[in-house]
């Protein structure tokens, strides 16, 4: 979700990802629903199209809205061969090309397990993408509308959820990427987590847990670019999607801006898309444009 803190549009260098020049822009992508979606509002995903050898996938957080969108766009790709769709609960049916599988990212143990499953059926893959995080739930939590609503337990379960279980998950999963080419670990974050572009405050522990995520791929991309020289780690900002997350507060929301699962599953894989090693460690929104930390 997007809280809208400043009218920043660009990273720190004034431009957009476009490491394989793969890229259009967001405005003439989405024009007419002309390009990318088809009449029904799917995407035709030529995302990793272009990379010219089949993939092995994996997406955790794959019963979420985006995270399903995900799979299922992965999926239907004729460069993807396989696509490991992990989540809590697990899959309720099998498509194909999916294998199922249950997680709990608040549990090392299980993280540690599902692992092993996806290596035990891929040895190594190629992607992986981290579709999960919290910003409310049923239970009370909340995001803060003031430091004077902080709260210790809500803050410890936000941190458990956005920071501590990615930084797990990276170390678990990271050993089984493809040394051998280009592989991707993509966690999605969001803008609200940008330090700099902090110009409203509130929502206090969500901004912090995602700010802690992001210090966490970026120290990961740089540790990582000595060992895993054709990775890229990045995290990435999906804009507000029409899911379960954003749904308390899409009525702050201008209509043009909340965008469906699928759009947004799109957006994400042409931007992983356009990745190359030299991305690693970028906070890069759906459109392509770089985010400061």
């Amino acid at each position: 979700i997007t809280r809208t803190d400043s009218t920043h549009k660009r990273g720190n260098n004034g431009g957009k990802v476009t490491s394989n020049g793969y890229f259009q822009s967001a405005a003439k992508r989405h024009m007419n629903n002309s390009e990318g979606l088809d009449k029904s509002g799917r995407s035709d995903c030529k995302a990793l199209g272009s990379r010219g050898e089949e993939m092995r996938a994996v997406v955790i957080g794959a019963r979420g809205g985006i995270g399903a969108a995900l799979v299922s766009r992965l999926a239907e790709s004729s460069s993807v061969s396989l696509v490991h769709a992990l989540s809590r609960e697990g899959l309720d049916g099998q498509a194909p090309k999916v294998v199922g599988g249950t997680i709990n990212i608040e549990d090392e143990n299980s993280i540690a397990a599902a692992a092993l499953s996806v290596g035990a059926v891929s040895g190594s893959v190629d992607l992986i993408i981290l579709a999960t995080g919290l910003l409310h739930d049923k239970n009370g939590i909340r995001p803060e509308k003031s430091w004077k609503s902080l709260d210790g337990a809500t803050l410890e379960r936000t941190f458990r959820v956005n920071t501590i279980g990615p930084a797990l998950l990276a170390k678990h999963f990271i050993p089984l990427l493809n040394r051998k080419k280009m592989s991707i670990f993509a966690a999605l974050s969001a803008r609200v987590g940008s330090i700099e572009d902090n110009k409203l405050g509130g929502w206090d522990g969500y901004r912090a847990s995602k700010a802690g995520l992001n210090m966490m791929i970026r120290g990961l991309a740089i540790e990582l670019s000595r060992t895993h020289p054709k990775l890229a780690c990045v995290a990435l900002h999906p804009g507000t999607v029409d899911t379960n997350l954003s749904q308390p507060f899409q009525r702050l929301v201008p209509g043009e801006q909340l965008k469906s699962a699928e759009t947004c599953a799109f957006e994400l894989l042409n931007v992983i898309e356009g990745l190359s090693p030299g991305d690693t460690g970028k906070f890069i929104a759906y459109d392509g444009t770089q985010i400061p930390f």
